[in-house]
C-alpha cells in the first residue's frame, strides 16, 4: 500500500515540475515581448536594499569599551 503511495507522489511531483517549467517559460517569452529582460518598476523597488541609519554611541558606550579593552590589554601583558 506505501509503494502505491509512493509512486503516485512522485508521478505527480514529476506532473508538477513540468507544469513549472511549462510556466517559467512561458513567464519568461512575456518578458520578452514586454521589453527584454528589465524588471518593472516595482520588482526594482523591491530589490532595493533600504539604505542603513548610521548608529552612534554615546559616550558612556565608549568610555566602557575602551575600558574593557584595557583590561584585556593588561591581561594580556601580564600572562606574556
Amino acid at each position: 500500500m506505501a509503494q502505491y503511495e509512493q509512486s503516485l507522489l512522485e508521478a505527480a511531483l514529476i506532473g508538477y515540475e513540468q507544469q513549472r517549467r511549462n510556466i517559467e517559460t512561458a513567464i519568461a517569452d512575456l518578458r520578452a515581448r514586454i521589453g527584454g529582460s528589465q524588471p518593472s518598476a516595482k520588482q526594482a523597488a523591491q530589490t532595493e536594499k533600504p539604505a542603513r541609519k548610521k548608529r552612534h554611541i554615546s559616550a558612556e558606550g565608549r568610555r566602557r569599551i575602551a575600558e574593557a579593552q584595557r583590561k584585556r590589554w593588561a591581561a594580556q601583558k601580564k600572562a606574556a
